[in-house]
């Protein structure tokens, strides 16, 4: 599998961190999302979202982070990360779903206030985290009640849907997301940070992929 992807980004780390969380090999093809390399014509053959990242297999294209994480899953028979169980699945997919319609939107929002914006120069919009803030509460909330009992979101042990729900939130220090009335929340994040798959893939402040040297 080839995976076109920024590894600073969101979905990126998603998908690579979902890959290793599996052990399913893959071949990066780096596609630099600041300097717009996801408009270029190159790519949108590939994925005409304009958007990263997308994975070919053979003659098989696919994008959307979520679905490439599915596909590579049941093309490995990785079934304790996605498992076959009719129940398991559907739990696992209703969490996927969930991150990709709210809970993305709701973190993105302080990714981009607090991390992006200032990066390019300009301040984060106190107003524009306010108006969001309540969402963001409702939707910790529900993730913080999920995970009250148990150490992972959809099984026994981490599953794509651990990695998934954690993406958006994976610069959770530099976003200044408001976590701490969410200690379920915290307690499980610190399980995914914890993860191998999730230290190989590691994204700190300035969108960098270098750890500085101790």
């Amino acid at each position: 599998m080839q995976i076109y992807a920024d590894p600073i980004t969101v979905n990126c780390r998603k998908v690579l961190a979902g890959l290793k969380l599996m052990g399913a090999p893959y071949e990066l093809q780096h596609v630099d999302y600041f300097k717009g390399a996801q408009k270029e014509p190159a790519y949108t053959a590939i994925n005409p979202n304009a958007s990263v990242p997308a994975m070919r297999d053979g003659d098989f294209v696919l994008w959307e982070s979520n679905a490439i994480l599915q596909y590579a899953a049941d093309k490995l028979g990785a079934d304790a990360v996605y498992p076959r169980d009719l129940r398991q699945r559907a739990d696992i997919n209703r969490w996927l779903l969930w991150e990709s319609s709210s809970w993305f939107p709701s973190c993105y929002v302080f990714l981009v206030e607090n991390c992006v914006k200032p990066l390019l120069g300009g301040a984060p919009d106190r107003a524009v985290l306010d108006a969001q803030a309540a969402q963001f509460h409702k939707l910790a909330g529900i993730l913080d009640d999920r995970l009250k009992d148990r150490d992972w979101i959809a099984g026994s042990g981490p599953t794509i849907a651990d990695i998934a729900v954690a993406a958006p939130m994976h610069l959770h220090g530099w976003q200044r997301l408001p976590l701490a009335d969410h200690p379920n929340l915290r307690r499980w994040l610190s399980r995914v940070e914890a993860l191998p798959c999730w230290q190989q893939t590691w994204v700190g402040e300035g969108f960098t992929t270098q750890r500085a040297a101790a």
